[in-house]
């Protein structure tokens, strides 16, 4: 009994080599699993402080004359410390800055510069000081709820850019531009952070939901088009009466003077 014992303790002469295989595999997967996280981690961070850095020298460049080297603003321009990525990449990818020449709001025209430059313009800026950050793709899907959009558009939106969004004008030569056209993405950070003279809708006052519905509507209208027929510019009675009375009364005068001339 007790040699069988023995026996049944001894340990295989190949224990010892699967346990030390066991124990290379497992040091060797974790410290693999270990170095490719740090490799990457360190990665991200180079390319985002190269984009930073990139975005420095395009920010002396083209914007530190206005707003000055430390974002702190001039006579010529506000400060930029807390605007965010959004509100550089709204103001720059719209082409609305840098801008051409001083007057009651800055312009729309084509952009000065790439997608990528844009990028870190905005990377920098937000560097600097923390603010409203450019919107997850996920809300740009023009896929939500356009009815609850275009109710919260009607309250919020259309007194300024016409309830199709055909825009309209304002105080002191000031205007609310047409929003057909105009990517999401815009759309979204200018309402995160309201430029020129628009509100600022911040999370508290419409949620990320809510902007991405009212997306959702203003391309629901870009998409489909009118079921009445001519839009007249999408502006509204004043339009549509102007067209009646110009058309429809000039129609009946005319027809007035050619029955009066006919029986003469």
């Amino acid at each position: 009994m007790a040699r069988k014992s023995r026996k049944a303790n001894r340990r295989h002469p190949l224990a010892t080599v699967v346990l030390i295989a066991i124990g290379l595999v497992v040091t060797g997967g974790g410290y693999a699993l270990l170095s490719s996280t740090t490799t990457a981690t360190a990665d991200t961070s180079a390319t985002s402080q190269e984009t930073i850095e990139e975005g420095q020298k395009l920010f002396a460049a083209n914007c530190a004359t206005c707003h000055g080297m430390s974002l702190q603003g001039t006579a010529d321009g506000p400060s930029l410390i807390g605007v965010g990525a959004a509100s550089v990449n709204f103001q720059v990818g719209t082409g609305r800055m840098p801008m051409a020449m001083q007057g009651p709001q800055a312009m729309q025209k084509p952009p000065q510069f790439t997608d990528e430059q844009t990028a870190a313009l905005a990377a920098y800026v937000a560097s600097i000081s923390p603010g409203p950050a450019i919107p997850d793709p996920s809300l740009l899907q023009g896929d939500g709820d356009a009815t609850n959009g275009g109710e919260l558009f009607r309250i919020n939106c259309a007194m300024c850019h016409n309830v199709h969004g055909a825009g309209g004008a304002l105080t002191e030569g000031k205007f609310a531009p047409e929003l057909t056209g105009v990517a999401a993405t815009h759309i979204y950070e200018a309402m995160l952070t309201g430029p020129q003279n628009m509100p600022v809708f911040n999370d508290d006052n419409l949620t990320p939901e809510d902007k991405r519905d009212i997306i959702t509507y203003l391309k629901y209208l870009e998409n489909n088009p009118s079921p009445g027929g001519v839009e007249l510019g999408s502006l509204g009675p004043v339009a549509e009466g102007l067209f009646a009375w110009i058309f429809g009364l000039g129609a009946i005068v005319a027809l007035m003077v050619w029955l009066t001339a006919k029986s003469n």
